[in-house]
């Protein structure tokens, strides 16, 4: 269990949505700033590719919307929302394509510094990768925001081992977060850590807990609604299909 008294860790606090609003500190802003648009670049620019833009002309305009939340400080904003977030996300998404011209891309692309570097080769790799569907861009949205928050927390967790010299104990235990032990695999991990396999189990355990703060942390976005962050863990679950 994580236990709420202990002051997290400095590498920690960096990428808490908490952070974003108008008293942090420069730094940790671009931080924060970095955390989302490293993490949650992929949905948005796959959505643009799903209405039928070419790779180029989407990895120009996923540029240019993730440059203009960092210019409307959009972040410092979200804990005000009234819906959940990948839904607003998607909403002010398709607003942007609305209004957005060719050539407002184009100067884009020439000045300014963006907030992420897309590799565009990554995201047609993956693109291509996704099965053909009859599902709307928007619940393709919503199943790709999922994924990307698990995927996020877990690139959290993982930091946070790292930092707190737990790094090892993460290499090896980390494929038990979403899983259940095979035969003889927590005996093989725990001769590897030099503990016994109970210490492994307890270990699994925590690491579980920490995982699941985390992902919280994540779908909540700066809410302060217990309630509106169990609509959004809800529809997080239903969107993974678990």
């Amino acid at each position: 269990m994580i236990r709420d008294d202990l002051p997290p860790s400095p590498r920690f606090c960096t990428t808490r949505w908490t952070i974003m609003d108008g008293a942090a500190d420069s730094t940790r802003r671009d931080q924060a700033w970095a955390h989302f648009c490293r993490s949650y670049w992929y949905p948005v620019y796959a959505f643009i590719r799903r209405r039928g833009t070419g790779p180029e002309d989407a990895s120009d305009l996923t540029q240019a919307f993730f440059a203009k939340l960092v210019e409307q400080d959009w972040l410092a904003r979200v804990e005000r929302r009234e819906t959940r977030f990948s839904t607003l996300l998607v909403t002010i998404l398709k607003n942007f394509l609305i209004k957005q011209h060719r050539h407002e891309v184009a100067q884009k692309r020439g000045g300014g510094e963006l907030p992420l570097s897309l590799d565009l080769a990554d995201a047609e790799r993956w693109f291509g990768r996704e099965p053909a569907t009859e599902e709307t861009p928007e619940g393709l949205f919503e199943k790709r925001w999922a994924h990307a928050v698990m995927e996020a927390a877990l690139e959290r967790l993982r930091e946070e081992c790292e930092a707190t010299g737990r790094g090892k104990l993460f290499s090896l235990l980390g494929g038990f977060l979403s899983r259940e032990a095979a035969a003889g695999e927590y005996e093989a991990a725990a001769g590897k850590l030099g503990i016994n396999p109970k210490s492994v189990a307890v270990s699994v355990h925590r690491l579980r807990g920490e995982f699941r703060t985390m992902v919280r942390e994540e779908v909540a976005a700066g809410l302060r609604s217990k309630e509106m962050v169990d609509e959004e863990m809800r529809a997080l679950a239903a969107a993974l299909g678990v």
